[in-house]
């Protein structure tokens, strides 16, 4: 794993990351940013490795399979927006990225699987949630806010994120109770049976 470009394409939010990722590890492959695991399809990578899947092993992540994505198959993909107000601010911000769901279809995740969603932040925030759950809310891989990508070391460069403000079930909460399930930083999701 070259750290360094990986680094520098997150910080410039993925901007370098358009061409479709080569077969892993080959020369000129983009960088990883999620990666999903357990009940899926065949997947296009192998087990974790001790070596070079250093902060999943940290944070005890395993698997013998699984489907990763790099930025550029993330934006080639249909893009959905939600507006909801961030607690951060207190403002209603534009986010866009995939739905959730059509990763996970791209996983090879049936729509109508009965399974959880453990996903998986960079600081090992790892909230658990139906996949009909998320599906209703309108979960997104958010990959740009207001236009610009997300960056690593600030919300991204990935957030598996809704707009809480649809529901009013959940905008009655306090705005800092509303993105519980939502974390920003994502970077692998277990799909784990019912």
């Amino acid at each position: 794993m070259d750290k360094r470009s990986f680094l520098a394409a997150a910080a410039l939010g993925g901007m370098a990351l358009t061409q479709p990722a080569r077969a892993a590890g080959g020369a000129g492959a983009s960088p990883v940013l999620l990666t999903v695991s357990g009940a899926i399809g065949k997947g296009n990578r192998g087990p974790v490795d001790p070596l070079l899947d250093q902060m999943m092993v940290k944070q005890k992540v395993a698997f013998t399979k699984a489907h990763t994505f790099d930025f550029g198959q993330l934006a080639g993909m249909a893009r959905t927006t939600v507006k909801p107000t961030l607690e951060y601010d207190n403002k209603r911000h534009t986010l866009a990225g995939p739905l959730l769901a059509d990763v996970l279809k791209a996983a090879g995740v049936k729509a109508d699987a009965p399974v959880r969603l453990a996903m998986r932040a960079v600081d090992g925030y790892s909230p658990v949630i139906a996949l009909a759950e998320a599906r209703r809310l309108g979960f997104i891989v958010a990959t740009h806010m207001d236009g610009k990508p997300l960056a690593l070391g600030g919300l991204g460069p990935l957030w598996a994120v809704y707009e809480p403000d649809r529901f009013p079930e959940i905008v009655a909460k306090p705005v800092s109770d509303r993105f519980a399930l939502c974390p920003w930083g994502v970077y692998h999701i277990d799909v784990q049976a019912a």
